[in-house]
């Protein structure tokens, strides 16, 4: 008797994001406010999380030389409004911070630190996220947790163009 001994792959994990959107769009939607000032990365858009890297750097350290908490904490919600961006039907809905926490485990002086957001909860009216900050060494130096309400409006998550027309500012 032979058994066969080949195995199947594992079926891949479905994506939680609604629709397309490009590391390049969300880039572009992220130039001219916090996102830039603080350096903020996006690199990796995974079937269920969102990657992205910050640097520690003279923008994002604290008088001790050291990366600031807010840093980490601007950080961690900029990760969980754009996923829950991706999460949500644009057109029809927008999210917005309702409450964030952080646990600061370690301190980095140098480098960059690495943020992963997963969902915890992606209801209709509220989502909950967990984001991981880790160094370069993949040391876990940061656990946040972010709620966002989900309202009932298309999202206002643009271009600096498009914000600049809207609002009808020159800046």
């Amino acid at each position: 008797m032979t058994h066969d001994t080949a195995t199947t792959a594992p079926a891949p994990t479905p994506s939680i994001w609604h629709g397309d959107v490009s590391l390049r769009v969300l880039e572009n939607m992220g130039r001219r406010c916090l996102i830039e000032t603080l350096g903020i990365e996006l690199t990796d858009i995974a079937p269920d999380a969102l990657r992205g890297r910050m640097p520690v750097d003279t923008r994002t350290t604290q008088p001790a030389g050291v990366l600031h908490g807010g840093a980490s904490v601007a950080f961690a919600e900029t990760l969980t409004s754009i996923a829950g961006y991706l999460a949500i039907d644009r057109h029809l809905f927008h999210v917005v911070g309702m409450e964030i926490n952080a646990n600061h485990l370690r301190p980095v002086a140098s480098g960059w630190v690495t943020g992963v957001a997963r969902p915890i909860h992606l209801g209709a009216r509220a989502q909950v996220w967990e984001v991981k900050i880790s160094d370069d060494r993949e040391r876990l130096v940061c656990v946040s947790r972010c709620t966002l309400a989900v309202i009932e409006r298309p999202s206002d998550y643009v271009s600096p163009e498009l914000r600049r027309s809207r609002s009808g500012s020159p800046n």
